[in-house]
């Protein structure tokens, strides 16, 4: 059955879209898998309702989010209901957008802040231009005050790499992020945080590149690329496999396959760098030294990240959980081959570590997806020395840059008002 959404102010009705609910708690600052999670099963509850009005989905929504425990978010949702103005926004190119806290929020956590001081600044500022009566702010006077207030309320590390950030997000230059691990460490889950985290659209699998590939190359011809990685050696050509070391044999296969795949994977990276757009290319063939092949001119900033459970019971329950949410998956299958993968990501973390690559355990998602930003935010604050006003400052004009870093709080008072 369909449910339909009434507005009785409008008189009209709308059906709900589960995909229009996600994005209005993305906005309000709920990450994507919760956000998505709440809005199936709010569209779950409504399965036999026919018709809902806007005020009773609402707060059917409300009351989740407060079940969860997201009070912050709670309140960002519900706020087009209660503010009187919108504070308008506009970017550099001149494009005016209406101030969200959710994406504020969402800007701070890519520069490095966890969420707790993420929320606890964006609703500062906000509260502040509320008072103040300010009713439009460009991106750089933003950021501007931003950072002052960080650096006055939160800290000083925090303000710096909230300017780092913005710096890159100013100068145009793409990100290569790439993520490898063996089966089960998270490398989507991950991926899939961090691109909605730092805005990126074009993310892409290894897996799917093999199976591309597979399409192309039948069975006969390339055996190799037709095994899953951990069991690639078996198709090694027989000789003195049954006298060599099994780890030895697993790297090996692996890399014979790992080999193939560099091919298409160089491909999207020179693509990503050629068009200046940022990229995450995730999976088990994500190795560090692919960067290399990266072009030598590119300005890119490339970053590549290993996961890892160092766990074996872990990893196991890792392994299990793939087969519920993915049932095609099989995970008996792969707790059969258990001790291969366990080798293969031996080899992997080895490899990593030969390339100085970042190795990080991924046992708690979030803690894993705030170690990925800090490492992307370290390597961008290799070559950066700069200070706000030559971030923010080329473009902040009359009192702000006049007034220098004073106190936050009353430089908002010189914004625009009613």
């Amino acid at each position: 059955m369909k449910t339909y959404v009434i507005s009785s102010s409008e008189n009209t009705g709308m059906p709900f879209l589960r995909g229009i609910l996600t994005r209005s708690l993305l906005d309000a600052g709920l990450a994507f898998p919760e956000a998505f999670e709440l809005a199936t099963a709010v569209r779950n509850e409504l399965s036999d309702v026919a018709e809902i009005s806007v005020s009773d989905l609402r707060e059917m929504v409300s009351q989740r989010l407060e079940d969860a425990e997201k009070s912050f978010v709670q309140e960002l949702y519900l706020s087009p209901l209660n503010t009187p103005f919108k504070i308008l926004v506009t970017s550099l190119s001149g494009s005016l957008s209406t101030f969200s806290r959710g994406r504020h929020q969402r800007y701070l956590e890519a520069s490095g802040l966890n969420t707790e001081e993420a929320e606890q600044t964006t609703a500062t500022i906000y509260d502040q231009m509320l008072a103040a009566g300010v009713t439009s702010i460009s991106t750089c006077q933003l950021g501007y005050l931003t950072y002052l207030c960080l650096d006055q309320e939160i800290g000083g590390k925090q303000a710096r790499q909230y300017l780092v950030w913005s710096e890159f997000q100013r100068s145009e230059r793409p990100l290569l992020l790439l993520i490898g691990g063996t089966v089960g460490t998270g490398k989507s889950t991950v991926a899939t945080e961090i691109a909605h985290r730092f805005e990126i659209v074009r993310t892409q699998s290894t897996d799917m590149l093999r199976e591309v590939m597979r399409m192309m190359l039948p069975k006969r011809l390339l055996p190799v690329l037709h095994t899953s990685s951990f069991d690639a050696w078996k198709t090694l050509p027989t000789g003195d496999n049954n006298e060599r070391d099994r780890e030895e044999l697993i790297a090996e296969g692996f890399r014979s396959q790992a080999e193939l795949l560099s091919v298409p994977c160089e491909a999207v990276l020179q693509r990503a760098v050629r068009e200046s757009v940022p990229l995450i290319l995730e999976g088990v063939h994500a190795l560090p030294e692919l960067l290399k092949r990266a072009p030598k001119s590119s300005d890119a900033i490339m970053v590549h990240v290993t996961l890892a459970v160092l766990k074996p019971k872990k990893l196991k329950a890792r392994l299990r959980g793939r087969s519920i949410e993915a049932p095609k998956r099989r995970a008996k299958r792969y707790l059969n081959k258990f001790d291969s993968i366990w080798r293969l990501q031996s080899f992997l973390l080895s490899e990593a570590d030969r390339c100085d690559a970042a190795i990080i355990q991924n046992e708690d998602k979030e803690k894993a997806v705030n170690q990925v930003i800090t490492t992307v935010n370290q390597e961008l604050a290799r070559n950066f020395s700069g200070g706000p006003l030559e971030v923010f400052g080329n473009v902040v004009h009359g009192p702000l840059s006049e007034a220098g870093e004073a106190d936050w709080r009353q430089l908002v008072s010189l914004l625009p008002g009613l």
